[in-house]
Formats: C-alpha cells, sequence, structure tokens
C-alpha cells in the first residue's frame, strides 16, 4: 500500500487512528484506503494515508502542543482534503483517544468535511457508540457524516485483513459514497 506524508494535498483523507501494532481497524482502514483509491482515480483525485501509530503526536495540552512539528502538517492534510474515512477501535463505548486527540490537535482544520466512519468492536452492543464523536464534529465543525457506518467484530478479519464478504461489501459502499458526496458537496467559500 502506498502512503502519503501529511504535507501532500490530496482531495480523500483515510486516517487509521489505531495505535496497536496488529489492529483490526487499521485493516478496515486499509481496505477502505484500496476502495478509495479505485473510485477516486474515475475523478483523477489523490488519497492520501495517515496511520496515528506512525505519526507521533503530543497529547493536546490546548497551549504547547499545537506547535510540535507533525501537528501543522496533520492540519493541512485534513484541510485540504474534501473527503474523509476514519477507522477507529472502540474503547469504553467510544472512538480511540488517540482520534480525539488528533481532533482536539487541529480543530477548525474538519470544518465542513464530508467524513465517514469505520469501527472494529469487541461485540455487537458497541453499534452506537460512534454517535458522540459523530455529533462532535457534525455540532463543532459542520461536518457532514455520512449514516453508512462500517461496523465490524473480530468474527470478520483473518490475522492479517478483513475476510467477511459483507464488511468488504460495505467498505466498498462507504468508500464509494464518500467519493459521491465529498465531489456533489461544493467546498467552502472560506476554507
Amino acid at each position: 500500500m502506498s502512503s502519503d506524508t501529511p504535507t501532500s494535498p490530496a482531495e480523500f483523507l483515510v486516517i487509521s487512528s489505531s495505535l496497536h501494532p496488529t489492529s483490526r481497524s487499521r485493516m478496515l482502514a486499509q481496505a477502505a484506503f484500496e476502495r478509495l483509491q479505485e473510485y477516486s482515480q474515475a475523478q483523477a483525485a489523490r488519497v492520501a494515508w495517515v496511520d496515528l501509530a506512525q505519526l507521533p503526536l503530543p497529547l493536546c495540552d490546548g497551549q504547547t502542543a499545537y506547535s510540535d512539528p507533525n501537528v501543522g502538517p496533520l492540519a493541512a492534510q485534513i484541510r485540504g482534503a474534501r473527503g474523509i474515512l476514519i477507522a477507529s477501535p472502540i474503547y469504553n463505548f467510544d472512538v480511540n483517544a488517540a482520534l480525539k486527540n488528533v481532533v482536539e490537535l487541529t480543530s477548525r482544520a474538519w470544518q465542513d468535511k464530508v467524513v465517514g466512519l469505520l469501527c472494529a468492536a469487541g461485540g455487537g452492543g458497541s453499534y452506537m457508540s460512534l454517535m458522540p464523536f459523530a455529533n462532535s464534529l457534525m455540532l463543532d465543525f459542520r461536518c457532514l457524516i455520512l449514516p453508512r457506518f462500517v461496523y465490524a467484530l473480530g468474527n470478520a478479519f483473518t490475522a492479517d485483513a478483513v475476510q467477511d464478504p459483507e464488511v468488504l461489501c460495505r467498505i466498498d459502499q462507504l468508500a464509494q459514497r464518500l467519493v459521491e458526496v465529498s465531489l456533489a458537496v461544493p467546498p467552502p467559500a472560506n476554507p
């Protein structure tokens, strides 16, 4: 899989937020990245990849963390994207802290983005756990959240890939919808 650095401009962005070395949510992100590349090629659009496990970021302290050398380029990457797919594990009925930290560090860069969500969870009862994060993006930054989430349990994976055909189909639908909606929504006049 190819990878872009956080400073390269791209219309679409996939963020893998897990810090775990054998993350299932990263497998979702990788599958989504591949599908998104296929759909965006027809539009001559680029797709970038950000893996938080490979991008050291400070904890947001509301002051000095913003000057970290990785924060500015990541914020620029998010600001430049029209559509963003985010993959996260579910911890304590919410997305992981690393993802929430990214939003705190890059805040206004999220303004008016089209966002799709993918998550890996340990049980079927956490399906609604994405809603607080989605609500935050909608209310704080006016993001348009795609209502088609990808929610996958452990049996959807092999040791190194997504193997469940239904989950793969949902990833495909999410990637396709992200491209369609992102290109249909005009970019904000003052990004």
